[in-house]
């Protein structure tokens, strides 16, 4: 970035400001103390894997990298230097080497550095250190956590930081697990209406301690909603509890029943739903025509008191997300991860957003990661996106100074806050305690 544009009054406004992260997937204080990662582990267990990988790198290369319990940090590295070299400026590369910059004091990544830095991996394994290391250094207000389930148990290292969703991910995908939801519920489904019975006790005992509702079953299956009818669903749901084999199609069928469901209960228990839509995590598993936000049109249009979060800048679909945000009154998107997945591309996003859609209906930032060293390198890395993204409207005479910094508070921390309900959530977790 040019160092000019670093001096400015916005981007002095957009570093300062505690950004409200909306998406992680970070694990609890407990299972990251015990995880005990090294240098590498720290550095590239992360989106960066996959680049690696489609730099030429072997998986079982990639897969020794990150494993710590391998003591050799000079030989794990060397495997994979020559695909490092090819993928360091990608989105995933310049995180990583944002993380080796500001953990390890790293300028490049050598066997040699890399070796000689490995002690200060210990730094941050002590209790309350990666809550420091978001809150205080990423200068995160609080994070959004999907950890994939339904159950809600608050984090006690930082309740009122690590806030979480509750995962309808098996349901959209059609998977009822008839013994979990009736150890959670005490209901046994037997047929479409005890599954709606253990729906609606999931949302009543879990909906209060959560953020938003989430799912991205577009991993799984084809964005594309369809209503359906109980006489259509009912004679799938007992295909699934009888244990029979199902295709695509009748699963589907199922999910988007369930999946309905899920946005009725979040509307009434006052809960955004959450949608991953776009670009796959990993390589080499994309369908890339499945993953498209417009496939979503007809459930959008169907619950318009619902509040919709569409995830990723649906990239590379991001312009047709441009035009279902500007035409749909109860779509937010998130810019969650795309400032990774392409920082450009993201820039670019931003700008469009501005002159296309009303300005309270975009969310500036989630990181999407596992780990709290890449939550903090996506960070630095959005906040100098959004920099050149509004310094470009500043100097292209499109926006003031002063109208570029309101915007930058709109989207860091502004439109998250009207829209999730913070105060009741946490106030439930306290409960909870």
């Amino acid at each position: 970035m040019n160092p000019d544009i670093l001096q400015t009054d916005l981007a002095r406004h957009i570093s300062q400001t505690p950004i409200m992260d909306t998406h992680e997937h970070l694990n609890k204080e407990a299972d990251y103390l015990a995880d005990k990662p090294d240098i590498l582990r720290d550095l590239f267990d992360n989106y960066v894997t996959a680049d690696l990988v489609v730099a030429g790198a072997s998986p079982e290369a990639v897969a020794r990298l990150i494993d710590s319990s391998d003591s050799d940090v000079k030989t794990r590295f060397a495997t994979v230097q020559t695909a490092w070299e090819a993928c360091q400026f990608t989105g995933y590369g310049e995180a990583t080497r944002l993380i080796a910059a500001h953990f390890y004091g790293l300028d490049a990544l050598t066997p040699a550095a890399l070796e000689a830095a490995r002690p200060k991996a210990a730094l941050w394994r002590q209790p309350g250190a990666r809550l420091r290391m978001l809150h205080d250094e990423a200068n995160l207000d609080h994070i959004q956590v999907d950890d994939f389930g339904w159950t809600r148990t608050p984090d006690v290292s930082g309740p009122d930081f690590f806030l979480y969703d509750l995962s309808w991910l098996p349901f959209c995908c059609g998977r009822v697990n008839v013994s979990a939801l009736h150890a959670e519920t005490g209901v046994e489904v037997r047929g479409l209406d005890s599954l709606d019975d253990v729906m609606t006790g999931l949302f009543a005992k879990y909906a209060p301690l959560s953020i938003a509702v989430k799912s991205q079953h577009a991993y799984n299956r084809t964005l594309r909603w369809q209503e359906r009818t109980a006489a259509d669903v009912e004679p799938v749901l007992q295909k699934v509890l009888a244990g029979q084999e199902m295709g695509e199609a009748e699963r589907n069928v199922l999910g988007d029943w369930c999946w309905a469901r899920g946005v009725e209960l979040a509307t009434a228990h006052n809960l955004p739903f959450k949608i991953h839509t776009g670009y796959y995590a990993g390589h080499s598993s994309m369908p890339v025509d499945r993953i498209r936000s417009g496939h979503l049109c007809a459930l959008l249009q169907r619950y318009p008191q619902a509040r919709f979060v569409l995830m990723h800048i649906a990239y590379p679909y991001n312009d047709e997300l441009v035009a279902i945000a500007k035409h749909d009154p109860n779509v937010f998107v998130d810019m969650c991860w795309a400032w990774s997945v392409n920082p450009y591309v993201a820039t670019d996003f931003v700008r469009a957003f501005v002159h296309a859609v009303p300005a309270n209906k975009l969310f500036g930032f989630g990181g999407d990661s596992f780990r709290p060293h890449a939550s903090l390198a996506y960070s630095v890395q959005m906040r100098r996106g959004l920099t050149r993204a509004l310094q470009g409207e500043i100097a292209d005479g499109l926006l003031t100074e002063r109208d570029a910094m309101a915007l930058a508070t709109r989207f860091l921390r502004g439109n998250q806050e009207a829209c999730f309900d913070l105060a009741g959530t946490r106030a439930a977790i306290h409960a909870a305690l």
